[in-house]
């Protein structure tokens, strides 16, 4: 049996609504955070993240202005949602903690 934890989409909108300054935590519905995870994830599979034979180094993994910038120009194209570009910064990176947390128990 294994200890790895599996990706949860609850749990992973838990932890970022934590990562967000209190008087933002509530003000975006599941949905709507949920929205960028599934817009960060189409930036993965476009640029190969999600590919199992891809060597992903450090500097890659590290550069986040491209995916957050990628994040931005999508909802505002789309037009679904109405978010804060600063608050947008927040959720990718509370999202990418996640993430980090899942891979600290490999």
């Amino acid at each position: 049996m294994s200890d790895e934890l599996k990706y949860d989409e609850n749990d992973a909108v838990k932890f970022i609504r934590k990562m967000l300054p209190a008087d933002k935590e509530m003000q975006y519905t599941d949905d709507e955070i949920l929205y960028v995870v599934d817009i960060m994830y189409d930036w993965y599979e476009k640029n190969g993240y999600l590919s199992l034979d891809m060597n992903v180094t450090d500097e890659e993994e590290a550069d986040i202005s491209k995916l957050t910038a990628y994040v931005k120009k999508e909802i505002a194209k789309d037009g679904e949602v109405e978010m804060d570009p600063s608050d947008i910064d927040l959720i990718v990176k509370g999202e990418l903690e996640y993430e980090e947390s899942l891979e600290d128990f490999d």
